[in-house]
């Protein structure tokens, strides 16, 4: 079984505790996800199996998009809910004001990464540090946020739809907004909608796919690897150029200069994916047995 799970994850589970739960489902113990979700929030967790394990680099490496509420007015040490408070202060500010310094967030932003986060710093995670009550210096981080939309505004409650680039810390977007606007601002509920080319519509509830395995289904939510490669056209080799192909050996084929192409056998199997250079195929990654 190969291909790839996208889970909708509850709250108060890990990123591990999903790849445990699709080992557990599927009896496969080559299981991966694809960019940790904090366990108090939901949403989209594409999971990875068999030799769909291969694409998990690749969809780190995407973008992602989250919903988020940013509650104004309340610091805490972990720049969510889930933490200590370390400071509360009155809000008395526009609709305006508040989409202006939202949106001033917008584009190649820095960030330094929270103490609770996993980020690792001379050997250790700065979680475990902060557990421990040590605060060490991080450098800042260059992040992408592409969009970010208010959705709502209810009181010191600001639903936003954030749009950014693999590494952005929600929980920092939120608490830096509070921060320009003077009262301080921390994470509430926070849901991933989207990671690469995986919406939250297309994802599944643990309960759903525990139904599947009841009734011997669940291989009918498994997307096949190259779903995830779509974009490029595809080529059929026949059994000769496989067998090049399989080998290492760049073959002459008459393609797109710089074009990536999905590569399949003459039996439809998916093989690889590779890029016309020079005029010859050049293998990116293979997902041959």
């Amino acid at each position: 079984m190969n291909g790839i799970i996208v889970i909708d994850k509850p709250k108060g589970r890990t990123s591990h505790d999903m790849v445990y739960f699709i080992r557990r489902m599927t009896g496969i113990k080559k299981v991966g996800h694809t960019g940790t979700l904090d366990p108090d929030a939901t949403g989209v967790l594409p999971l990875c199996i068999g030799n769909g394990t291969k694409v998990s680099d690749m969809l780190l490496e995407s973008d992602k998009c989250y919903r988020a509420e940013l509650i104004l007015g309340k610091t805490t040490d972990t720049q969510d809910l889930s933490g200590n408070v370390l400071e509360e202060k009155e809000v008395n500010l526009s609709e305006e004001e508040i989409v202006k310094a939202a949106e001033s967030f917008v584009g190649e932003i820095e960030q330094i990464p929270p103490m609770y986060s996993a980020i690792k710093q001379d050997g250790k995670k700065l979680y475990e540090l902060a557990r421990k009550g040590i605060e060490v210096e991080r450098k800042p981080r260059r992040v992408t946020v592409n969009e970010i939309t208010i959705v709502k505004i209810d009181k010191n409650t600001v639903t936003i739809d954030v749009d950014c680039s693999k590494g952005t810390y929600i929980r920092t977007l939120c608490s830096d907004i509070g921060e320009k606007l003077g009262c301080g601002g921390c994470m509430g509920d926070l849901r991933r909608t989207k990671a690469g080319m995986f919406n939250i519509d297309e994802s599944h509830t643990v309960e759903e796919i525990e139904k599947l395995k009841e009734n011997g289904k669940l291989g009918d939510i498994i997307l096949p690897v190259d779903s995830v490669f779509m974009k490029y056209p595809k080529i059929q080799l026949n059994e000769k150029q496989v067998k090049s192909v399989t080998n290492g050996i760049r073959m002459t084929y008459k393609g797109v200069e710089g074009q990536t192409y999905r590569v399949y056998d003459n039996n439809n199997e998916f093989l690889c994916i590779s890029k016309i250079e020079d005029g010859k195929l050049r293998l990116v990654k293979s997902f041959w047995n």
